[in-house]
């Protein structure tokens, strides 16, 4: 099978490093699993899900001008499925820029009487004279 993007191929891990896992493809071409592409869970280290000589099945997720291919293990899989689209920002990318800018302005506000508030609390409160300067 040619490698293309979007076609999900069997490979053999031979290299690991701590960004990433290295496959190579039929055909004797290598490419690379980012470590954000290694599962859907967050990875710390790379070992902890593939070793060197493991088969695995990954996807072609990019080829860029130079050839360099990129893979990924969690996009093999069947059961995958991405993050919801109309995502928090994709809805606010739809707000208008007054109404953006009201919701900025009314957070900040709700941020600062929350520091003021904790700030008083520990301080025991305003015009008690037991604060010194430094």
């Amino acid at each position: 099978m040619a490698i293309a993007v979007g076609n999900i191929l069997e490979g053999v891990v031979t290299g690991i490093t701590k960004f990433g896992a290295f496959v190579e493809l039929p055909g004797g071409k290598t490419g690379l699993v980012h470590i954000s592409e290694v599962a859907d869970a967050y990875v710390k280290d790379v070992k902890d899900y593939v070793k060197e000589s493991d088969r695995v099945k990954v996807k072609v997720i990019n080829i860029d001008e130079n050839g360099k291919i990129g893979l990924s293990i969690k996009q093999a899989d069947p059961n995958y499925r991405p993050y919801k689209t109309g995502s928090r920002k994709q809805k606010q990318s739809n707000m208008s820029f007054e109404d953006k800018l009201a919701k900025f302005l009314k957070e900040s506000d709700e941020r600062q009487q929350d520091l003021r508030r904790h700030n008083d609390t520990r301080r025991g409160g305003r015009g008690r004279g037991n604060y010194r300067a430094p």
